[in-house]
């Protein structure tokens, strides 16, 4: 009697999620002595639904009558928004045990809905998933806060879709259990009554997974049976599909519903398989009663010798499987994905599991060819639990060790300040980075690094226990001495280069020529007088800078500012001609006069015999330190950068126009103009 077991039948990760919700439930409301409801049927299975009720569980139509803040379960194949408003409106507490993927499609009808587009549901009209998903297709109305529904058709096959209308926009999704043949026929005729048709194809990966393997195992097989409720979409499609291609096929619930006769044990060649809905005990009865009628056979006749080497019905169906052992490293395919877990096909008997929490591709598709490593064969539910992390792990710490023997550093990310330091994650890793080596300078709050990116080197591991010790100061310190040395690298004297203002002092300012810092004296800030060296730049401002001279072995670079600016003497003549009248301010008092500023890095001097119409002692008398005055220019000498200007000169011009009839001084002899240079107590003029 050759057997084979469909590799994918049985429970999908949806029904199961819902199955140990619904249990966990019943467990908890039973230790708190309450009461708990299950709206409708958890899951498409008779067996299945009466073992909750034995735990339990009440089956309720409606919430008519439930008694406020009762446990209420929400089916796997969900419900309409409008339930869940009156499970809040009644204060009952819910247990949501909707399958992740019909969530999803709720999704899309609640988006469709809100967009104003039509949703065609392609299902079966009646199918409860499909009731639920119909009243997702809604928005709820801000005034009132009741729902809306949208436009909605529910399309059970290519027939009517034909008789769809015409629509501008809509949006086509499936029902998860819906077959994918079918469903491909139907797109076809939307697309054609469609002006804009988005098409989400929300069919189940497990699903059409089961479709596809028990087409193909009813092919081979003389005899197929399909276990499972009649109940169940999923279930009878599969025993549609499996007579279509092999004849003597045959549904039943469970391994009472055999029927006599139904095979030849010792010729045929059987093929089982099993719903989405079906049990992991009931189909292990199925297996059973068909292994224990094999015995039966071949204790009242002798077997074949092909038959004597399949009598043990389990070792055979184990002999199409892969084994696996904790700790392998395996291939899988994605078939199932929910919220906290993600199903994955490795060849065995059974699918694994991996949880959200050892998942490394968050973003991971139906479909999607992973490698997972064997957590836990059997984790005593039958179940095979994967894991990603431990495999990105391994591979990240071999990584991380070739890192530290090449001496290379390592991107981190700060993640927790502990006493002694900083924990940092790298690439998954936990290391440690003790406080004496998180910066050049002493760090008085650690707290400052949590959550900052940094590059760490790795400065002593402990292989056996895998924990690291890391270091950013050295990184720092090296990362500096090569900026430093291609700074120097690219400087020479004469050259003029780009730099940032970091800091002054009261003789200049400190420039950051990008890894070496250059001193502008304030003698080279401007051609004019400066007070200090923020009156000319600030803080941070980017600068051009003239290299005036190296010292490589003290590391010292002196800067010129001044030497890129225009100079003020050039075109003396043409700013400022004899006879031009000026208004300008004193910026300093001598005592042979005073000098006026014409711009800056251009002063003019005002002799004392020319400071005011009558003789003056002292210019102090007359004049002070920041007082605007109108001067007028007597000569210009640029060579010897000298402008002598005349106050006496412009009130004698404005007595004049005023007609009014003044004794001016001039037959009295003027003594010569003195230099700054010439003068005592002169100040040199700045170059």
């Amino acid at each position: 009697m050759p057997v084979t077991l469909a590799r994918h039948s049985g429970y999908c990760a949806g029904v199961r999620k819902a199955m140990d919700m619904a249990e966990a439930a019943a467990k908890a409301a039973s230790e708190a002595g309450e009461r708990i409801y299950a709206l409708g049927d958890v899951i498409h299975n008779r067996l299945a639904v009466e073992r909750l009720e034995k735990l339990g569980i009440v089956r309720a139509d409606s919430l008519e009558g439930l008694p406020p803040g009762a446990n209420v379960i929400l089916r796997s194949h969900g419900v309409p928004p409008e339930v869940i408003d009156e499970c809040r409106a009644r204060s009952l507490k819910t247990v949501d045990c909707t399958c992740t993927h019909v969530s999803m499609v709720h999704e899309i009808a609640r988006e469709a809905a809100r967009e104003g587009r039509t949703l065609f549901l392609i299902g079966e009209k009646d199918h409860p998933e499909v009731d639920a998903t119909r009243g997702w297709c809604s928005v709820r109305d801000e005034e009132t806060g009741r729902l809306v529904r949208g436009p909605c058709h529910v399309i059970p096959d290519e027939a009517a879709a034909k008789e769809i209308p015409y629509t501008e926009k809509a949006v086509a999704v499936a029902q998860t259990t819906f077959p994918v043949d079918k469903w491909d026929g139907i797109i076809r005729v939307l697309k054609e009554r469609t002006g804009e048709l988005e098409i989400r194809r929300s069919i189940c990966g497990a699903t059409a997974l089961r479709q596809e393997e028990a087409k193909r195992l009813a092919a081979e097989s003389d005899c197929m049976i399909v276990v499972g409720s009649a109940h169940s979409a999923n279930t009878r499609r599969l025993y549609e599909s499996c007579s279509r291609l092999c004849e003597r096929t045959c549904l039943v619930e469970c391994a009472a519903d055999l029927p006599a006769h139904f095979c030849d044990i010792h010729r045929d060649q059987i093929g089982i398989t099993a719903g989405a809905s079906t049990p992991d005990w009931l189909l292990k009865e199925v297996v059973t009663h068909m292994n224990d009628i094999e015995k039966d056979i071949a204790q009242e006749a002798p077997l074949t010798e092909e038959e004597q080497s399949n009598q043990d019905f389990m070792a055979d169906v184990d002999k199409t499987l892969v084994r696996i052992h904790n700790g392998q490293t395996l291939e899988g395919t994605v078939v199932q994905i929910s919220d906290d877990e993600v199903c994955v096909n490795i060849g065995y008997k059974s699918d694994g599991i991996i949880k959200r929490e050892d998942l490394v591709d968050k973003d991971v598709k139906i479909d999607d060819k992973i490698e997972v490593e064997v957590v836990k064969v059997n984790d005593g539910e039958g179940n095979v639990l994967l894991s990603q992390r431990n495999i990105v792990n391994r591979k990240a710490w071999d990584a991380l060790m070739e890192k530290f023997e090449n001496n290379e550093y390592v991107e981190a990310v700060g993640k927790e300040a502990v006493k002694g330091g900083l924990i940092a994650n790298v690439d998954g890793i936990r290391a440690f980075v003790p406080a004496s080596r998180l910066a050049l300078h002493y760090v008085d709050k650690i707290g400052q690094f949590v959550g900052q990116p940094m590059k760490l080197k790795i400065i002593d591991v402990d292989k056996q226990k895998k924990r690291i010790v890391a270091s950013r100061k050295d990184v720092l310190i090296e990362e500096t001495a090569a900026r430093k040395a291609a700074a120097w690298e690219k400087l020479e004297e004469g050259a003029v280069v780009k730099g940032i203002v970091r800091r002054f002092a009261d003789f200049g300012a400190f420039v950051d020529l990008g890894g070496v810092d250059g001193l502008i004296h304030v003698t080279d800030l401007s051609w004019g007088h400066v007070n200090h060296p923020s009156d000319i730049l600030t803080a941070g401002q980017e600068i051009d800078v003239k290299v005036l001279s190296l010292d490589r072995e003290r590391e010292r670079i002196q800067l010129g500012y001044k030497q890129l600016q225009p100079k003020p003497w050039d075109n003396i003549e043409e700013k400022y001609p004899v006879g031009v009248i000026l208004e300008r301010p004193v910026v300093r008092i001598r005592t042979f006069g005073a000098f006026i500023e014409l711009e800056p890095g251009v002063d003019g001097l005002v002799h004392i015999s020319q400071c005011a119409l009558t003789r003056v002692s002292k210019v102090e008398d007359v004049l002070e330190v920041g007082q605007m005055v109108r001067v007028k220019v007597l000569g210009v000498d640029p060579e010897a950068k000298r402008i002598s200007l005349s106050i006496r000169e412009v009130l004698a011009d404005e007595a004049m126009n005023d007609e009014f009839s003044m004794d001016i001084p001039g037959d009295e002899e003027v003594p010569a103009e003195p230099t700054e240079e010439g003068a005592e107590g002169a100040e040199p003029v700045q170059e």
